[in-house]
């Protein structure tokens, strides 16, 4: 269930960056409530999670699902355009998330 409680916070965290950029700069009422909430779940899961999960693990893998979801949702919803070499080090990133939490249950 930890894991589970990671990767949700984890997509909690790209739903709240995503809607703290549709709230324009926290001008738009509904996307602002909406970063405030996903911001606290997110935190709520990450909380559950690094009760039973070690913090050198947890921390980077939430972070890491953050940020390339946040990739994602760029590209998806704002017509972001992700140059190759960037694409590369996205991989990397993708690489060193899955690593962390194959070595670091072991630790």
């Amino acid at each position: 269930m930890p894991w589970v409680n990671l990767i949700i916070a984890g997509l909690l965290e790209v739903f709240w960056a995503t809607t703290m950029k549709m709230s324009d700069g926290f001008s738009k009422m509904s996307f602002s409530v909406m970063t405030v909430i996903g911001m606290i779940l997110s935190y709520v899961f990450l909380i559950k999670a690094t009760k039973y999960l070690n913090l050198s693990v947890a921390y980077p893998v939430w972070t890491g699902i953050g940020a390339i979801g946040s990739i994602l949702a760029g590209m998806l919803l704002f017509k972001e355009h992700i140059s190759p070499i960037t694409w590369f080090f996205i991989v990397l990133l993708f690489i060193g998330i899955i690593g962390i939490k194959v070595t670091g249950e072991h630790a």
